[in-house]
């Protein structure tokens, strides 16, 4: 598996795209009614497919790579950067009707940079459409902005990820169990770059085509889904000690526990909304056996499960990538969520 699973699946035509159907319906109309914009900035978190998405658009418009330039504004940050491109937009295509710029992470450049970028997008020569993307459309320029055609991209919910996750691996020759395929999905953070890679990961440190659990969980350093299940009820249930006892189990493990609290924090977020009757948003975050489990403890009269649980755990999960004891975090938050009354019985 030589080449990069992100790259090597990355779509290549429209039909290809998935997750941004409200973007390519738009973009398709456009090119087919020839109503071309001449400045389009794409937004979304990373990994959502913006960059794909502005390479099929350029092809789409029959550009060619001689006249396909694609610029990494978090590195050409400068305004000399800006002026050289500003110069460079006056000379006609090579070979193609359109001169096409992508520029990534534009919310990247200098005031300075900014500003002169603006000069050119409000009088762009005929020849020349920009596509800027960005991660954090906050920091653009209010005036850029209004100059551009903006397209949201949506982040992808855990049941598309965990599609892709399937058939990327069955393209690969390889067999994954549902529950491993979801929590890939988990980890990718709403990203179809970083789920593809924790999924190449797995591939690559696998010596048998079908991939078990036991696998996936060694190479994403994730915990067992009942000892997590475990821990959510002692949490809900408040029983500190048998909580605390359960993070030793997990820490012994030598688990990650960055990713001991993502899966904590998605499932008790499930069970928040469950409880709240929220079940359509909780469908698409779960597997159906986790499904079962938490509408069993929604239901659960006794079940205690608040807003600032979540932000306690939220709290914890931010914290512990700086801990010196890596598990720290999580118990302090434990101890705080359920009180200590529990402890010395």
């Amino acid at each position: 598996m030589s080449e990069v699973l992100y790259r090597k699946y990355r779509p290549q035509t429209f039909a290809d795209v998935v997750g941004q159907d409200h973007v390519v319906k738009t973009l398709s109309s456009q090119i087919a009614l020839g109503t071309i914009g001449h400045a389009y900035l794409f937004a979304g978190s990373r990994g959502t497919g913006k960059t794909s998405i502005a390479r099929i658009l350029a092809r789409e418009l029959g550009t060619s790579t001689h006249d396909l330039y694609e610029i990494d504004a978090a590195s050409n940050t400068s305004v000399d950067d800006i002026r050289e491109l500003n110069e460079s937009v006056h000379t006609l295509p090579f070979d193609s009707k359109y001169k096409i710029y992508i520029l990534d992470e534009v919310h990247m450049l200098s005031k300075s940079a900014s500003n002169a970028l603006l000069k050119t997008l409000e009088e762009p020569p005929a020849h020349v459409i920009f596509i800027l993307a960005t991660t954090e459309t906050h920091k653009i320029l209010e005036t850029i902005l209004s100059r551009c055609q903006v397209y949201t991209f949506k982040t992808p919910n855990q049941q598309v990820l965990k599609t892709v996750v399937k058939n990327v691996a069955k393209k690969e020759g390889y067999t994954l169990a549902d529950s491993s395929a979801d929590l890939i999905a988990l980890l990718g953070d709403g990203s179809f770059r970083d789920t593809l890679g924790t999924l190449q990961k797995v591939l690559s440190s696998s010596k048998d085509k079908k991939i078990t659990e036991d696998e996936v969980l060694l190479v994403t350093g994730a915990p067992q889904t009942t000892l997590v299940n475990e821990l959510v009820e002692a949490i809900v249930y408040k029983k500190l000690t048998d909580a605390l006892d359960v993070v030793k189990k997990i820490a012994d493990q030598n688990v990650d526990m960055s990713v001991l609290l993502k899966l904590l924090l998605s499932k008790m977020r499930a069970l928040l909304l469950m409880r709240f009757g929220s079940s359509l948003l909780v469908k698409d975050m779960l597997s159906e056996e986790d499904m079962a489990w938490v509408e069993k403890l929604a239901k659960d009269k006794t079940v205690e499960v608040s807003s600032a649980t979540i932000v306690a755990l939220l709290d914890a999960y931010t914290a512990t990538g700086k801990a010196y004891i890596s598990s720290l975090p999580l118990e302090l938050a434990l101890v705080s969520i359920i009180g200590d009354k529990d402890l010395g019985k």
